[in-house]
């Protein structure tokens, strides 16, 4: 499948504008109004590519009356040609792609080039906010590359062929650090292959290689954290041949919203329980999203207390 394009090209296609800072909401949009490639819409990942009031996950994925309705608003239409841009490197392109794509859109794809470098090799540029006549897309939502909790659970348990492969750091995966989410550890069985390996130079490398991980002909599902940085995943690897792909849109901050289900980690970075006491205090503090270092030191911490009170 074709995903990354190199174009300078305004005329033949639709462009839409998706920089975005995690931490800083409001700088995408802020970039965005002083100027962009010339015709492009702004969508900004948590007002249109997400749906924030959701409980699935820190970014869930906006519901189809929502996708219908910003399709609709922004004026585009089964045939259009659309080309999605971020800042280069980043994962909020892909994010809108895999949402166009699901929405059925054939004719959509991820600039290989960030704003500033499209800018710099001679890309029409604008100041002027584009209106478009909205539009009456019927969507045909592509069901079979979308993966909720409980189709992964099918994959889990072996009803499913799958592959889990999880797009966050190595650290993240094996369960030594969670900077985000309250417990810390992956999906039980998923492979890793973090997602900023793609990145080289401020932009992705179509030459990565995922043999490693996985085979051509092994059906995958991708997640990460909240479903953001799995997208530029899932989009290099349709890139490079792999066409049975699923995106598991909630990710590991949805699968951990269910208190029933398990989470694996790496045990040799975890400290060792060695009583009923010893394991209910470890326990706790793995679901307080203690992890690495700090979970060893305050693990250690906890156990001297009920020493000293023995």
């Amino acid at each position: 499948m074709k995903v990354f394009i190199e174009t300078l090209e305004t005329d033949q296609y639709r462009w839409i504008d998706t920089r975005y800072e995690l931490g800083k909401p409001e700088t995408g949009e802020s970039l965005y109004r002083q100027e962009h490639i010339e015709g492009a819409i702004y969508w900004d990942l948590e007002k249109d590519l997400s749906d924030m009031a959701s409980e699935a996950g820190r970014h869930p994925m906006p519901s189809n009356e929502k996708l219908v309705g910003l399709i609709r608003k922004s004026g585009l239409s089964a045939d259009d040609h659309i080309i999605v841009y971020d800042q280069g490197g980043a994962p909020f392109a892909a994010r809108a792609w895999w949402l166009l794509k699901y929405c059925g859109f054939e004719n959509v794809y991820i600039s290989k080039m960030g704003f500033t470098e499209m800018k710099e090799n001679g890309a029409a540029v604008s100041e002027e906010i584009p209106e478009y006549t909205p539009s009456n897309y019927e969507p045909e939502f592509k069901n079979e590359i979308y993966a909720d909790r409980e189709y992964v659970k099918t994959v889990i348990k072996g009803d499913e062929l799958g592959i889990l492969l999880d797009a966050r750091s190595p650290e993240r995966y094996a369960g030594i650090e969670e900077p985000l989410d309250r417990v810390a550890g992956r999906i039980p069985g998923a492979h890793n292959f973090d997602w900023s390996q793609l990145v080289s130079h401020g932009k992705l490398d179509t030459e990565v290689d995922f043999s490693s991980v996985i085979q051509q002909n092994e059906p995958v599902v991708v997640y990460c954290g909240s479903g953001v940085t799995a997208a530029p995943l899932y989009a290099m690897l349709a890139e490079k041949g792999y066409d049975s792909l699923r995106l598991y849109t909630g990710g590991y901050s949805d699968w951990i919203t269910d208190p029933e289900n398990e989470v694996e980690i790496d045990r040799e970075h975890q400290p060792e329980a060695s009583d009923e006491d010893t394991r209910a205090i470890l326990a706790k503090l793995i679901e307080e999203g203690y992890s690495g270092e700090m979970l060893m030191k305050k693990f250690e911490y906890e156990k001297s207390l009920l020493q000293d009170k023995k």
